[in-house]
């Protein structure tokens, strides 16, 4: 039985009224989809991302990146290292290595984590410890002079999102000597500045007080201090910011002067503060002030007004007394930084780093407390030739 032949029905589809609607550059897509990936990945892992290709590379510098990680509350310390060797200086960035194991004699479990070099374009100004401060994703460089000899009135800033070095507002006098605190946004300087006669040879130092703001980069003299008729040498001085005030410690270790910043004002009590700042070894964290001098640590804070020991830090060794160490806040943590030779003495020398978790304060009877740390982790960094020197250890938030 033969079925006769069904004709098809032809069907007409109807093709909507096309819009202009342009798909987005391929390179274009995965610029976005990276950036909102690589803006909840943390900061440590960024180094070995620049090494995948350039277009990572630029990313990972971009102003977009960084402003996504803030908008995505993703921003994190960042471990930055100065060093100085003969042909100038040079910066690391802590970072995460791939590799977990390294072996050196017998195999060891690593810490994991590495100093990175960062590619500056056109090398880094010259540097002292006492002038390097850092406020959100910058580094301050005030002053570019490395000795006393050659004042200077220059400031500059590393952006540490794309490492590059802009120039700032100058200060208003050149400097011989520079200290320098952040407190609130603001950096404050003390200072030392050649008052010359009238043939051009320097008849003696001034002190100068100046304050920047960086939200606006504006500087501000503000008076030196001259309190119950004493005047303060601000030639070799140290600073710092605790408690909402700016202390500098003078020369002599015996005499320390607190500007007030809310009331405009300076303060010369005598609290102890200055016996254990000299070395450069010392940072603050949450208003307590940490220093490695004659090979010991030590915390100092306002209200108990003496240098007491910091407990728990037996993986550290045991610091000389010329040993070069540097200390910095590290999100609440303290970053440890110091060189050594190794046991077979040749022409290299290492650069180790241990983080301390955030110390803990145990209260006591009365007023007395105690201070304690624990080492998160220690290990070895860097192995650089002898002649470079640790210059600077701090922290920029990214």
């Amino acid at each position: 039985m033969s079925y006769p032949e069904r004709k098809r029905k032809k069907t007409r589809w109807s093709t909507p009224h096309s819009t202009p609607n342009p798909s987005l550059p391929d390179d274009l897509l995965l610029s976005i989809f990276a950036r909102v990936i690589f803006a909840r990945v943390s900061r440590l892992y960024y180094p070995t991302l620049s090494l995948v290709s350039k277009s990572f590379r630029s990313l990972l510098a971009s102003p977009e990146l960084y402003k996504a990680r803030s908008l995505s509350a993703n921003t994190e310390s960042c471990l930055y290292v100065c060093l100085r060797c003969c042909s100038g200086y040079r910066w690391f960035t802590l970072c995460r290595k791939p590799d977990q194991t390294i072996t050196n004699n017998k195999e060891r479990k690593s810490s994991g984590y590495a100093l990175a070099r960062v590619p500056i374009p056109g090398g880094s100004p010259n540097v002292r410890s006492s002038s390097l401060v850092a406020v959100g994703s910058d580094i301050y460089n005030i002053c570019g002079s490395i000795n006393k000899a050659s004042p200077s009135s220059s400031v500059s800033i590393l952006d540490c999102r794309s490492h590059k070095w802009r120039e700032a507002p100058s200060l208003p006098v050149e400097l011989c000597s520079v200290s320098a605190s952040v407190l609130d946004q603001k950096i404050y300087v003390a200072g030392c500045y050649n008052q010359v006669q009238g043939n051009g040879y320097p008849d003696s130092r001034k002190n100068s007080f100046e304050v920047l703001d960086t939200k606006t980069q504006i500087w501000e003299t503000k008076p030196v201090p001259c309190c119950s008729g004493r005047i303060y040498n601000f030639f070799n001085s140290k600073s710092t910011c605790i408690d909402g005030k700016f202390y500098v410690v003078t020369e002599d270790r015996g005499s320390e002067v607190a500007y007030n910043s809310k009331e405009g004002r300076w303060d010369s009590k005598e609290l102890g503060m200055g016996g254990f700042m000299f070395s450069d070894s010392y940072c603050e964290i949450d208003n307590v002030l940490y220093s490695l001098s004659d090979g010991a640590f030590r915390w100092y804070d306002t209200e108990v007004r003496e240098w007491k020991d910091l407990n728990g830090l037996f993986q550290l060794p045991k610091f000389s007394a010329s040993a070069c160490v540097r200390l910095a806040d590290y999100g609440g943590k303290m970053a440890v930084l110091w060189d050594q030779l190794p046991y077979h003495y040749g022409y290299q020398k290492e650069i180790h780093c241990a983080v301390v978790e955030r110390p803990t304060r145990y209260e006591m009877w009365g007023k007395s407390c105690e201070i304690w740390g624990k080492v998160e982790w220690c290990d070895l960094m860097l192995t650089v030739p002898t002649s470079y020197v640790l210059v600077k250890v701090l922290a920029a938030t990214l």
